[in-house]
């Protein structure tokens, strides 16, 4: 641990943002903005409301900052009010879940785009036991997770004790017991994420872990950890293991998302006007992720006014398109058909143009719900169509893809965000590349890499350019595999064994899935057990990126409107209770309305029956 904390701001700074001095207020937020970040981050681990903490928090400091009486204690007072906002989080939705007993479990999974244990080993580049340590994190109890974040900051020298103490409302005494013993949860945690990795895994761990759905937990932890004290097999795995604070020393912050403009913080609050509403809290807030929240309630004016410039960034292309878009073809049937047929060739170089639609007639027209719902996961495949930008705003999507790097003549919503695919082996190119890197911290890997109508891509091809995706530096997916994501020796799994064998990256795992049983329950079933053995298979989170019912056994076959629809109600309720299902996307937007489809909109405004359900999917 370093001897001395790196430096905070200057109390000359922070005398004069007490003054009302806007550089120098500029200057503080933009300063303070990393420590809060982190340490919110860290302590709710990705959590879809990291953002609204910390812009909570922020709002709270300038706010506050008039009434500061020592500028030499700014750091110390600004964890404590992270610490407070934090804690408010928790017990708002410890409330809100003894008020609504149906609330989804989905609400308190993790965004791999936030969850700091990840981001930590992606941007920092840690390797080995730094990223042992890291990985360990997820393991904590709740509780230790908050006090984590402070001793994490502590050991890469942002915090001192005094501060750390001061944050939890404890003695220096008390707060070094409650550290040594949240030490001792981490070192546990090491042992339990070697054992996990540990090549060949000892076959009784196998056991204990048949009934474990991979996600880390303290439950979880124990019951690992009890096999590993008395198990022959597992001993030893704590030799060479490092102190934690010789490894943590001199680790930088994790950079601030871009989303996070301090400057907007500072234009938010100018414009609603000191005070406003500042004593007030938010309440009537639905579940959901960055930029598709409805913030209602007494602050709402400020609520939205930040969530709207400060967490939802406005992601729309401004270059102008090298390629157009095809409408893409569906893939074959998963698990409701032992012979995948083959889906038409979609080529990313391939254009369509939208067919001029007739005018359905008023008693055809199907009006869109009252309530349109943003579910975290909810995402669409989209490409264009005569309104496709107002569909797409419409349907209550979080987010969305093009099979592309780009979406021309797509304007993304300010609710929604944009996510680049790399199609397939001619997409691989420094355009491409550049083009994926300023979306976001998403990239999709190659589309249908085993069907020779797609990418069609042999194993060592993909992994031959696999290390040119990576260089890209975003949270990568998987090639998205037709079928046969979880069968020995297919496609996938072979990607996967050369993947690691090589040493490269793979963050998540991206799957295709069509179902040819059109009874509700069933196909429903027949998809969650698909990707219940992906995740066994690789223990990896898992994007769902196409998915409906369609029929590929014996031609093309699709249901009847009310049964795509009942499936969309249905699925999506069952994806969202899946916490290693991260996101999912429906295939697609846009529906033909002379001939059956999985489409969920004719036109800009006019939905089917499975377009109805989506907008109503949480």
């Amino acid at each position: 641990m370093p001897d001395k904390p790196r430096s905070g701001p200057d109390a000359g700074v922070v005398t004069a943002a007490c003054a009302g001095d806007r550089p120098a207020l500029d200057h503080l937020v933009t300063q303070c903005l990393p420590l809060v970040y982190n340490i919110v981050g860290r302590a709710l681990n990705g959590h879809a409301d990291v953002d609204d903490v910390v812009q909570e928090t922020l709002l709270r400091m300038v706010r506050g900052l008039p009434k500061l009486r020592d500028p030499a204690a700014f750091r110390s007072w600004l964890v404590a009010i992270t610490i407070r906002q934090v804690r408010d989080r928790e017990q708002a939705r410890a409330t809100d879940r003894g008020r609504r007993a149906h609330l989804e479990d989905a609400e308190a999974i993790t965004d791999p785009a936030l969850d700091f244990a990840g981001l930590t080993i992606l941007r920092l580049g840690l390797t080995e036991q730094r990223r042992e340590v890291v990985e360990a994190t997820r393991w904590l109890d709740p509780d230790d997770q908050e006090l984590l974040s402070l001793w994490w900051l502590e050991e890469t020298g942002e915090l001192e004790r005094a501060e750390l103490a001061n944050a939890l409302g404890l003695s220096d005494r008390h707060a070094s017991v409650r550290v040594q013993r949240m030490k001792k949860q981490m070192e546990v945690s090491r042992i339990v994420v070697r054992a996990l990795v540990a090549v060949p895994r000892c076959a009784e761990l196998d056991e204990t872990a048949a009934t474990w759905d991979g996600t880390p937990s303290a439950l979880w932890r124990k019951r690992f950890a009890r096999h590993i004290r008395g198990c022959a097999v597992c001993e030893g795995l704590d030799e060479g293991l490092l102190p934690m604070d010789r490894l943590l020393s001199g680790l930088p912050l994790v950079a601030v998302p871009a989303g996070l403009d301090p400057s907007r913080v500072l234009d938010a609050v100018n414009a609603v006007g000191p005070g406003s509403g500042g004593a007030r809290r938010r309440h009537g807030r639905r579940s959901g992720r960055i930029g598709g929240k409805q913030v209602v309630g007494g602050s709402a004016a400020v609520a939205v006014a930040v969530v709207a410039a400060l967490v939802a960034p406005r992601l729309t292309g401004g270059s102008s398109p090298t390629t157009a878009v095809a409408s893409p073809s569906p893939a074959p049937v998963v698990s409701a058909s032992p012979s995948p047929t083959p889906s038409p060739s979609i080529s990313p170089s391939a254009s369509r143009k939208p067919k001029t639609k007739p005018s359905p007639s008023p008693s055809k027209q199907i009006a869109a719900p009252a309530h349109i719902a943003s579910g975290a996961k909810k995402g669409v495949g989209v490409w264009s169509f005569g309104g496709v930008s107002q569909a797409l705003a419409s349907s209550g999507a979080s987010w969305y893809y093009t099979w592309s790097t780009q979406h021309p003549g797509i304007t993304t919503p300010s609710s929604g965000s944009f996510v680049p695919m790399i199609w397939g082996a001619k997409s691989v190119t420094d355009a491409s590349l550049a083009q994926a890197r300023s979306y976001g911290p998403y990239l999709l890997g190659f589309n249908e890499p085993d069907m020779a109508q797609q990418s069609n891509m042999t194993v060592d091809q993909a992994l031959g350019l696999w290390p040119k995706l990576m260089s890209a530096g975003k949270i990568l997916g998987s090639p998205a595999v037709a079928y046969g994501g979880d069968t020995a020796g297919g496609w996938l799994d072979r990607f996967m064994s050369g993947a690691a064998a090589k040493g490269y990256r793979v963050d998540f795992i991206t799957l295709h899935w069509y179902g040819g049983d059109f009874r509700t329950p069933q196909a429903v079933d027949q998809l969650k057990s698909y990707l219940a053995a992906v995740y066994a298979r690789y223990h990896k989170p898992i994007w769902l990126t196409e998915y409906a019912l369609i029929d590929f056994s014996q031609g093309t076959r699709f249901p009847s409107a009310q049964q795509q629809a009942d499936f969309v109600t249905a699925s999506t309720k069952a994806l969202d209770g899946l916490p290693y299902l991260q996101r999912y996307a429906w295939f697609g937007l846009g529906a033909d309305p002379s001939k059956p489809s999985s489409g969920l909109f004719t036109d800009g405004t006019t939905t089917t029956a499975a377009g109805r359900a989506f907008q109503s999917a949480d």
